[in-house]
């Protein structure tokens, strides 16, 4: 059997783990879980990873003087939240998310003619005409997904801000 002995002014203790039991913790994961997303979201128009490190350049980019991975914005526009009182979790659901998280080396990929006339191309000094080609490609990683350092000290503060006294 243990016992533990508080001596002096106890009420202050007392009320404290009292507001402790009541803390709104599926409240606190959403106010974090939607400043992780928008960090999440900046990192397309700044073109780098949680850790601060600039994007390779995509080809596409390079080429129309655009910015990497946001073409059709689509990628950028499906980062998600979501929460309950255990945690929160940022994230989308398309499918090529992970490789341009994770990036992936010697993929291959099937180029398909969109009309009947198929794709045409030089090659060799000849002019080629297919239906579809494969080639081998090499995409580097472009990870947008992650807690950054500011993204640290947001969640920090944010938790300091909700257990701040009254």
């Amino acid at each position: 059997m243990y016992s533990i002995r508080l001596d002096g002014d106890t009420r202050r203790l007392i009320k404290r783990l009292r507001q402790l039991k009541d803390i709104d913790k599926k409240g606190i994961n959403a106010t974090i879980a939607q400043a992780v997303r928008g960090s999440t979201v900046q990192r397309f128009k700044t073109e780098k990873s949680p850790d601060g490190k600039k994007w390779k350049k995509s080809i596409r980019a390079e080429q129309e003087g655009g910015v990497t991975l946001v073409q059709s914005a689509e990628l950028k526009k499906s980062i998600r939240y979501r929460t309950d009182a255990s945690g929160f979790v940022v994230g989308t659901n398309k499918i090529y998310a992970a490789t341009h998280q994770l990036g992936a080396k010697n993929r291959r990929i099937t180029i398909r003619a969109k009309t009947s006339k198929g794709l045409v191309f030089q090659m060799e000094g000849r002019w080629i005409r297919k239906k579809q080609v494969t080639v081998r490609i090499n995409i580097p990683a472009r990870p947008f997904l992650g807690l950054s350092d500011e993204d640290m000290e947001e969640i920090k503060g944010t938790i300091n801000d909700y257990f701040a006294e009254d």
